[in-house]
């Protein structure tokens, strides 16, 4: 793990270490040593007493950036404690513009659907951005638990230094943290959930204005309500969980923990 040797300053919140820097130290960290980078949104702490696998893999990342505006007000006034944010949308294009000078074949990109590996390949012929098709990806559905052979061995076969995952925050982190804890040499995995599809122009382009100012969620959400309201939902127990856990890391729920027990008596 990355942790705070590397760090200028962190807080942890939730169990989890956010870095406490700006988005070129961030960038930077993850392309002097490798690992794998989550972004949390505000609708993804609750997963931490729900998922298990998630909740492992996002305590162990090598690098957790601050994207949820609502955690980074909810902090600053119920805990006192400022923590810088940078959302995976200001993350994602600072990292493009760094890669954009490396070679075709030292990135790898993880996609949801051939929808998005369309539209990734438009921007890249109008931003003129060489990208390789043997390292794209389009991931399949993934169940709780995450084994993935294939995409490990085309890993292997590339050995990218760089792997870009845009599958969707719960599943990309079980994904990244498989990888590293599976492949024999050690890229840097940029967790980045929807940001890509902002770039893309796969989903509704977010303003610079609007990300900055904590108001990304409204784009999203007036561009896909039926999918973005059931989501909001989620980031009302953030306020509870802020209040009741701090920096410590929310207990499992008690049906959670039972299912888990049982699997294993089974």
């Amino acid at each position: 793990m990355l942790g705070v040797r590397f760090m200028s300053s962190s807080r942890r919140i939730l169990g989890i270490q956010f870095f406490n820097g700006d988005v070129t130290e961030a960038v930077e960290l993850m392309f002097r040593h490798g690992g794998f980078l989550v972004a949390p949104s505000a609708t993804c702490f609750t997963r931490l007493r729900e998922d298990e696998a998630y909740r492992n893999a996002v305590v162990a990342a090598d690098l957790a950036i601050a994207d949820s505006g609502l955690m980074v007000l909810l902090s600053s006034l119920l805990r006192r404690e400022q923590i810088s944010r940078i959302s995976g949308l200001k993350y994602l294009e600072y990292l493009l513009r760094k890669l954009r000078r490396q070679a075709t074949g030292e990135i790898f990109w993880v996609l949801p659907n051939e929808h998005a590996r369309r539209k990734l390949f438009e921007w890249s012929r109008r931003e003129s951005f060489s990208i390789a098709s043997k390292n794209c990806y389009v991931a399949p559905r993934y169940g709780l638990e995450i084994q993935e052979r294939n995409l490990l061995s085309l890993l292997e076969q590339n050995r990218p230094l760089h792997v870009i995952i845009a599958i969707g925050s719960g599943t990309q982190e079980k994904l990244a943290y498989y990888l590293r804890e599976n492949l024999s040499f050690r890229p840097a995995i940029h967790c980045t959930g929807a940001a890509l599809g902002f770039v893309t122009g796969e989903q509704v382009a977010i303003p610079g204005w609007a990300d900055r100012l904590f108001l990304g969620w409204l784009f999203r959400l007036f561009a896909q309500p039926g999918v973005f309201i059931p989501r909001l939902s989620h980031a009302f127990e953030l306020p509870w969980l802020l209040w009741k856990y701090g920096e410590r890391l929310p207990p499992l729920k008690v049906d959670v923990r039972e299912r888990r027990l049982a699997d294993r008596d089974w």
